[in-house]
């Protein structure tokens, strides 16, 4: 922005010594400056209001689509299984990012082993995925435990948001025999962006809190490259390149120090126009003087 600046003022100081004192030149100069600075900046509070656009709509309805399970029923047959469609509240973008059961510590009776994340479905090839595979292993000091799961997705640091929950599901002891996936198809309401993934384990009897798995855990389930279907166009970042691809307040300083140039060339050209036809009767009366003491 500065060597904009910088170079604005050099063709406005450059232009107001080819100007002069031409009172109507240094209007009409100016009230284009003017307009185009006025330009620049509408166009500026645009671009920021269109990028803040692009975070997705504050009232646009989150819809997830789940199947939950053992990995061999899930992950063997999962585009022939019926998957169900979750509703959720708008994605909430600011505030502290809290435990969202308030809960932080629950005893050592449950805990999670590991957790793994594999993403899928990225149709536009921008290296953001709508599919979500999780599968995570939960351990207990008890023989066995029913328990179920509440997942949370966290937009570029802000708050938990919930976007399924797993049926009740036996876990026993430490054995690693009872993994449990959950896979999810980001349908709306998930704007590009990195995300943080959080799972939070319930007693299936009485709902109490028993253990939490999250980014501070494992990187596995930290900064995912995520959107949901509905902006996972291959056509869409066409449409962006075409409608926006200068950048709004970036084009407009194109276009202005364009409009500055030419207008300087004009006035360049003008003046030299003015000093040929001053020099041109100059000339005339140089030689009428002469042929007059000629005679």
């Amino acid at each position: 922005m500065a060597a904009r600046m910088l170079l604005v003022d050099i063709k406005v100081n450059d232009m107001i010594a080819v100007i002069g004192n031409n009172s109507l030149g240094r209007k009409f100069y100016f009230g284009m400056v003017s307009a185009i600075l006025f330009l620049s900046a509408a166009s500026t509070e645009l671009s920021a209001e269109e990028a803040a656009a692009t975070v997705g709509d504050a009232d646009e309805i989150r819809v997830s689509r789940s199947l939950r399970g053992s990995p061999d029923r899930i992950r063997e047959k999962y585009s022939k299984l019926e998957k169900s469609d979750d509703n959720y509240k708008a994605l909430t973008l600011s505030g502290t990012r809290s435990s969202p059961s308030g809960q932080h510590s629950a005893g050592n009776d449950f805990w999670f082993y590991t957790a793994d994340v594999i993403l899928f479905n990225d149709d536009d090839s921008d290296g953001y995925y709508w599919g979500i595979d999780l599968l995570f292993d939960a351990d207990t000091y008890y023989d066995v435990a029913d328990v179920y799961a509440v997942v949370y997705l966290s937009f570029q640091g802000g708050p938990w948001n919930e976007f399924a929950v797993t049926e009740s599901f036996p876990i026993f002891g430490a054995s690693s025999d009872d993994e449990y996936v959950l896979v999810t198809e980001l349908v709306s309401g998930y704007p590009t962006g990195d995300y943080d993934l959080l799972i939070e384990l319930f007693d299936s009897f009485d709902g109490a809190f028993l253990a939490s798995y999250g980014p501070e855990d494992t990187s596995e389930l930290s900064f995912l490259p995520l959107e949901d279907s509905n902006r996972d166009d291959p056509h869409f970042d066409d449409q962006v390149v075409f409608s926006h691809g200068g950048g709004g307040a970036t084009s407009w300083w194109m276009i202005s120090l364009m409009l500055l140039l030419l207008l300087g060339t004009s006035l360049r050209n003008d003046r030299k126009r003015q000093q040929k036809a001053r020099s041109d009767r100059a000339s005339t009366v140089l030689n009428q003087l002469n042929l007059l003491r000629r005679i």
